[in-house]
């Protein structure tokens, strides 16, 4: 569903971050982290939030998802952002959600929710 849609925002929401498309939504509920060309980061450490804004303009290549271990979007940079699954990441019953976007392009529930 995010293959090929572009990062129009990444936006920090008290304890979590969220990666937009132009309507769906990814809330990263356990703390991401990434490669960006040669810089690794970990969000919430310094410089995370830097490097995390560069993704945005960036288009989605690829979605693997690894069951319990991590989601992960590759950009068409080569470029990974990945969102821990796995019990000892999660600070609640979700790492991770993705909500779809209604035909005007802004996020409904209705139209599709998806809850690692």
């Amino acid at each position: 569903m995010l293959t090929g849609l572009e990062v129009s925002a990444i936006s920090l929401v008290r304890d979590y971050v969220e990666v937009h498309f132009d309507g769906p939504v990814l809330r990263a509920l356990s703390d991401p982290y990434g490669r960006w060309e040669d810089v690794q980061w970990h969000f919430p450490e310094p410089g995370a939030i830097d490097v995390m804004r560069l993704y945005i303009g960036s288009t989605v290549a690829a979605v693997e998802e690894r069951p319990e271990l991590w989601l992960k979007l590759t950009t068409s940079r080569g470029s990974d952002f990945v969102i821990p699954l796995d019990a000892d990441s999660r600070t609640g019953p979700e790492a991770a959600h993705l909500v779809a976007a209604d035909a005007q392009g802004r996020p409904n529930t209705a139209h599709g929710m998806w809850v690692w």
